[in-house]
């Protein structure tokens, strides 16, 4: 299987992660600022995550039978947790004796391995995908960019979420929490920068008042990819998405959009 293939996509994954507002009000997610220097979405403002790793594939095989879920599908969602906790230094999707010592101790052995296998075999861990939920796919298909990401997006949720998050010294320069309205809010005022897929991803998520509500909406409206599509309206270029895959905005101005 190829995983590197511009005409079938770079497969990554991603973990959009909830937390309980400290202040109450609107939950809030998890965002990083990437190292300028990176060749995909420098600069910008994106849910923590990567591609997925033939490592990734190998677990999945593993796993996929008993996880119930095709291969493809698991190799995704290992990806998720394993990029979740090597950028974030979060245990996410797993399973077994976990604390904040245990964590950053695997997350180290992650940064040697590059692989999630040996560090489930290390600490005694399983994974414990029922913990993530699907929650969309972006395929911004584009045969004149040589990068392009096929992007699973995945739902789970810390609570209160007193836990420490830093980031990984290599591909972040900042990590911090905010509302999902509270990103878009600070990208209106020029304090961060968000590529179109991230942008209508905040959107989706302003409209929920809750994780739980977040995940329901997720469980209703089947994962479909996402291909944003150029339409002329009114004289002018605008990009846009499906219709009917949860998005309250569907098109933006294409002179507009941020590249990644």
């Amino acid at each position: 299987m190829s995983t590197d293939s511009p005409a079938q996509g770079i497969p990554a994954a991603t973990i959009i992660i909830f937390r309980n507002a400290p202040a109450g009000g609107a939950p809030e997610v998890l965002m990083t600022v990437r190292s300028r220097n990176m060749s995909f979405a420098g600069g910008m403002a994106v849910f923590p995550g990567g591609r997925v790793d033939p490592a990734d594939f190998a677990l999945g095989e593993e796993i996929a039978d008993r996880a119930a879920i095709p291969v493809d599908e698991a190799a995704h969602q290992i990806a998720a947790v394993r990029e979740t906790l090597e950028e974030t230094g979060l245990a996410l999707g797993l399973a077994g004796q976990i604390d904040a010592d245990r964590a950053a101790a695997a997350r180290a052995m992650l940064a040697e391995t590059q692989a999630l296998a040996p560090v489930l075999a290390e600490f005694g861990w399983n994974l414990d995908l029922a913990q993530i939920t699907p929650f969309a796919r972006w395929f911004p298909k584009n045969e004149n960019i040589p990068r392009v990401y096929d992007t699973r997006f995945y739902l789970a949720n810390l609570g209160t979420g007193a836990v420490d998050v830093s980031i990984d010294h290599a591909e972040n320069t900042h990590l911090f929490w905010t509302s999902a309205q509270g990103a878009l809010d600070a990208a209106e005022r020029g304090e961060i920068k968000l590529i179109f897929p991230t942008r209508r991803n905040l959107e989706r998520l302003a409209l929920f008042g809750s994780y739980e509500e977040a995940r329901a909406q997720a469980e209703a409206i089947p994962v479909r990819t996402i291909m944003p599509q150029v339409v002329e309206q009114d004289g002018k270029p605008w990009l846009t998405i499906l219709s009917d895959a949860g998005y309250p905005v569907t098109a933006e101005l294409l002179e507009n959009v941020a590249r990644g």
